[in-house]
């Protein structure tokens, strides 16, 4: 495929195969097994076949299809190993490319959202797409001041592919369900079809790209291209290059993952404190590992490959953001350090107040706490290696049905609010087991996340009596947690 289908009847019509396809494995995994081969191992060749099959078609289709593919990309740490591996690599390829729009049609966007005269912004501007994702796909050009930047064009269509394709996975989101253990697919994908409109308006990622920017302008750690010029269906943005994480999660050292993750976690928690917003889009298609610059010489004087600690992140793509003004719920932080203290009557009723328990149901604080402790293991030491392994179990103890896990999950309520949130919290989950990389995630959650550190005494006056603590601006606090 070279373009986006932009028939709903076309784009209908291959997703339509999937759900064909899911029965006729069916049937062909019901022949096996009465053929005498196990339920273990025909489920598993099922998955195999399943998964080929979807990834293939998101892969063309690109649109709402392709941005669901990429979402689920990022839970194969999840799988087991014989299934995840074969097709590993097609899921890494849904984070990184997408067949690309003919150059005629490029042109034609670039003409209408630029005027005629397009190409006189640029010095330079190179046909073949860099990058070719869900919505829009990306040239590297020099603008006319001598930058260097990344063009995204957004595909003609794309609003109508992507409501289309997403309202149709959303049809046959249970039989998705086998693919990846204990995650429930539909309301995945109807989150993703409500933040459609937000995506497709390149006017608030840019806004929210130029928030970022100027927050870490200066950060030693993060990296955010500038926002150069922005139109309707055309965003420019600096340049930037670096190794894309796939390849830092196949091929990277593992000082270089340790880094990744160690970033990943701290963009994680330290954006919203810092900025509001929540980059809602974490699959590794979007980051960069980049190495140090030095402010006396270039990249390119250096003669010694950085330290693996040196690394910083760059990252891209602000489509999809969580607005969220005082940064991330301090009820997380608090639910946190109270299960972590053991308190499971003070987790419960925090859990109840915040709708995750709802009135009408009644549950044992303590099964809830045994619930929870697994999942929020890395938060109870100074340091933890997340593999795939670990979130494998994790998930198969959700999804076991005789487990009572499975059972207490399924009573459990996820509010509006933190639908998001929870996505976000996974996916980057995910990657950090992709990464396979140790990680000091206490740390980030003790500068970051509020609440999860007691409130300081205060401190006593002349007489004796606590005094009133000095008031302090959250964000202010939030990046300088000595304030």
């Amino acid at each position: 495929m070279s373009d986006l289908p932009r028939k709903a009847v076309t784009r209908t019509a291959k997703l339509a195969t999937l759900p064909l396809g899911f029965a006729g494995r069916a049937t062909w995994g019901l022949g096996k097994r009465i053929g005498g081969k196990s339920a273990e191992i025909v489920t598993r060749e099922l998955q195999q076949r399943t998964a080929d099959q979807l990834f293939k078609v998101l892969g063309e289709l690109k649109g709402g299809a392709m941005k669901f593919g990429q979402a689920l990309s990022v839970f194969e740490s999840a799988l087991p190993e014989e299934i995840a591996g074969p097709y590993r690599a097609a899921l890494t390829k849904l984070q990184e490319a997408a067949p690309p729009m003919p150059t005629h049609t490029v042109h034609t966007v670039l003409a209408e959202r630029l005027g005629e005269e397009w190409r006189e912004l640029f010095l330079e501007f190179e046909e073949k797409p860099s990058a070719a994702a869900s919505i829009g796909q990306v040239h590297r050009a020099v603008w006319h001041d001598g930058r260097q930047v990344a063009v995204k064009v957004q595909y003609p269509g794309a609003g109508e592919a992507l409501l289309a394709d997403l309202t149709q996975l959303s049809r046959f989101a249970r039989l998705l369900g086998p693919l990846i253990p204990g995650m429930d697919i539909k309301p995945l994908i109807t989150e993703l079809r409500d933040r459609v409109s937000e995506e497709l308006d390149y006017a608030l990622e840019a806004a929210a790209q130029r928030a970022h920017a100027v927050e870490f302008a200066d950060d030693p750690d993060v990296v955010v291209p500038e926002v150069v010029h922005q139109g309707e269906q055309v965003l420019v943005t600096e340049w930037m290059d670096g190794v894309p994480l796939a390849e830092i999660i196949s091929d990277g050292t593992p000082e270089q993952q340790d880094r990744a993750g160690q970033l990943l976690a701290r963009f994680l928690f330290s954006g919203p404190a810092r900025t509001g917003l929540l980059h809602a889009d974490p699959h590794p298609g979007n980051f960069r590992l980049l190495p140090p610059v030095d402010a006396d010489e270039s990249q390119e004087e250096k003669e010694e490959e950085p330290q693996g600690g040196a690394y910083r992140l760059g990252v891209l793509d602000f489509g999809t953001v969580d607005r969220l003004p005082g940064g991330l719920p301090g009820i997380i932080g608090e639910a946190l350090r109270l299960a972590l203290e053991g308190d499971a009557e003070a987790v419960y009723e925090l859990l109840r107040e915040e709708g995750f328990v709802k009135e009408s149901i009644d549950l044992d604080p303590d099964a809830v706490l045994e619930y929870l402790l697994p999942i929020i293991e890395p938060a109870a030491v100074e340091e933890f290696t997340f593999t795939r392994s670990w979130i494998r179990t994790q998930a198969a103890r959700i999804a076991d049905p005789r487990s009572p896990a499975h059972q207490l999950g399924k009573q459990l309520n996820l509010p509006p609010s933190y639908l998001l949130i929870h996505r976000v919290t996974l996916s980057t989950i995910g990657v950090l087991c992709q990464l396979n990389a140790t990680v000091r995630l206490r740390d980030e959650l003790e500068g970051w996340l509020s609440g999860f550190l007691p409130e300081p005494e205060p401190e006593p006056g002349p007489d004796g009596v606590p005094g009133p603590q000095a008031e302090t601006d959250p964000v202010e606090a939030a990046v300088d947690p000595g304030a």
